[in-house]
């Protein structure tokens, strides 16, 4: 039995997913949650094999349940569930330790292929995602600049871009100012823009303000 949660921050979304897995025979939702906060909470009352992650939520975003959950449970399985592209972030996700991507419109045979794969301890890369990572293999794609953040310096970027201050940052990620402070030299050395609004403007340039979608 595969044991299932889901975190998604809309109630609707949340009980599509639960539809569209329920009728399976080898698959049982194990929880569900609103907020990285509590999906973080119930990991640690409810194993799971796979959690399927939206990467806007309220609160801790899904980069941050990510990066928490890969070093609290190494071997959960992460299907990152998106309202973004694929262009947009799954190879930075994939690079960051999900172990599979899909936009939330997939077909439903290719979410329980994903499920199925990743359960058994596989990476699943959607078409797209693959033809992505051969292109950036081969050198026939040219890799967008933010795609080679780490999962930190990828938090640090989306909350910079939202107009959060450092010391705001530092609190929330429980780190020093000091640190945070040195995570934007690097990102403004990384991304080529020389302040937090032109850091904004890379983010909605990309397409990578978490909170549009969240607002749609």
């Amino acid at each position: 039995m595969i044991k299932v949660a889901i975190v998604d921050d809309h109630q609707i979304v949340r009980a599509g997913f639960r539809e569209l897995l329920g009728d399976e025979v080898d698959i049982r939702i194990a929880f569900e949650a609103a907020s990285g906060e509590e999906a973080l909470q119930k990991l640690r009352d409810e194993a799971c094999d796979v959690l399927l992650l939206d990467l806007s939520l309220p609160g801790q975003s899904g980069i941050d349940v990510l990066r928490s959950a890969r070093q609290r449970y190494p071997e959960l399985g992460v299907l990152v569930l998106s309202g973004f592209p694929e262009e947009r972030y799954a190879l930075a996700m994939i690079r960051n330790g999900a172990d599979g991507y899909l936009c939330k419109d997939c077909e439903r045979e290719e979410l329980l292929k994903a499920v199925r794969a990743i359960a058994q301890g596989r990476r699943y890369l959607s078409g797209r995602t693959a033809e992505l990572m051969a292109d950036e293999l081969s050198g026939d794609g040219t890799a967008a600049l933010h795609e080679s953040l780490s999962d930190r310096e990828l938090q640090v970027f989306l909350r910079l871009a939202k107009g959060e201050s450092v010391t705001d940052i530092a609190n929330v990620l429980a780190l020093s100012v000091k640190t945070i402070s040195t995570y934007r030299s690097r990102l403004l050395e990384k991304l080529e823009v020389a302040s937090n609004a032109e850091l904004a403007a890379y983010a909605l340039r990309h397409g990578l303000m978490v909170d549009e979608v969240r607002a749609t």
